[in-house]
């Protein structure tokens, strides 16, 4: 098939070998996000695929829908000696499985968070350090128009001094995946690294990426839904950046529609991103008025992983660094397990670097 034609044009810098072909890819887990990779890597030209799942079910489906070979063991997906391992699995596993990777030498792509604690990442770092290997934790808010387009405002100085933030995201979790029991799914179960908290770490992750380092958290939140789920099913959290302002951040599972928002409150004037409208608005003090900014025609919600898989192939090619590489990813999964921390003990806590 034509996707398994060599791209002449590759030429990785990123490891202590070159290749001059298109690297191969072990995708770790085939559920709806690893599946949605592999369509987006064959889209690109990304044609050297295995991957990899421990369910039969979900194997059969991504030979059938994708036309990708797969294998029922990870002894069999190591054999294949890829170039690069893309860990799609649920939280729980993904720093053990980076680990195992990175000794192999392979680059990294991980699907958010880092882990659901910090058990061996610091070996990690180590390892991909040493070995000089790619590195990119999925980021996929980063490259949605609403967030990218707040980042380019917020640069130009658009609304002045910062003042406050107020981030909203939240679905109804049985919702979210309504082809299975969501009572299955990893975000249902602790012992999976599930929960709201670490589910919706792109807001912490992408509110540090636009208004700075975090330099304290107090949190609100547990499991308070009828759902059946051990985790917590809402999260409040307030974070003060070290340039002193604060953002205020809530995440459920609870709400009937999907609700992502973001309102910066600035001195000069507003910032509001709705995703269900698609543009972004922003209030100028000085012309009195609103202006928008609307997403491109026929945008999806797919766009977003397609252009943060261009970046990692990017990056891979040494074009680019890391949008989230794992050192920083690291510093993302403090912030959320001291959101954690307050979350159980009523405390705020310190988590400046």
């Amino acid at each position: 098939m034509w996707w398994r034609l060599c791209v002449e044009w590759w030429d990785i810098t990123g490891s202590n070998t070159r290749m001059s072909k298109s690297p191969r890819f072990l995708v770790i887990g085939c559920n709806s996000i690893g599946q949605r990779h592999i369509g987006n890597l064959l889209s690109l030209g990304v044609g050297d695929i295995v991957a990899f799942d421990a369910r039969e079910d979900r194997r059969a489906e991504a030979e059938a829908r994708l036309g990708v070979p797969t294998v029922g063991t990870m002894q069999e997906g190591w054999e294949w000696n890829p170039d690069v391992a893309l860990i799609a699995t649920p939280t729980s596993l993904h720093v053990p499985l980076a680990l195992e990777a990175a000794r192999r030498g392979c680059h990294l792509f991980i699907e958010k968070p880092l882990g659901d604690s910090l058990d061996g990442v610091d070996e990690l770092l180590s390892i991909v350090d040493e070995n000089k290997l790619t590195s990119l934790v999925g980021c996929n808010m980063r490259f949605h128009h609403g967030p990218a387009t707040i980042k380019r405002l917020l640069d130009e100085e658009a609304i002045g001094r910062i003042i406050t933030i107020l981030i909203d995201a939240g679905h109804y979790l049985p919702d979210w995946h309504p082809w299975e029991d969501y009572r299955q799914m990893y975000s249902a179960n602790a012992s999976l690294g599930g929960g709201v908290l670490l589910d919706g770490i792109h807001e912490i992750d992408y509110a540090r990426w636009l208004f700075g380092e975090v330099a304290e958290v107090y949190s609100q939140g547990g499991k308070f839904s009828s759902l059946d789920i051990d985790t917590e099913d809402s999260v409040n959290i307030l974070m003060k950046v070290v340039s002193g302002f604060s953002v205020s951040i809530h995440m459920d599972y609870i709400q009937r529609a999907y609700c992502r928002t973001c309102k910066v409150i600035g001195e000069e004037g507003t910032i509001v991103w709705d995703i269900a409208q698609g543009d972004v608005r922003l209030y100028s003090a000085r012309d009195q008025g609103w202006c928008s900014f609307p997403q491109p025609e026929n945008y999806s919600a797919n766009q977003m992983y397609v252009e943060e898989m261009k970046h990692f192939l990017r990056c891979l090619r040494g074009e680019e660094q890391s949008a989230l590489g794992v050192q920083d990813a690291k510093r993302v999964l403090e912030i959320a397990l001291a959101v954690k921390d307050s979350m159980h003990s009523g405390e705020k806590r310190r988590v400046a670097a």
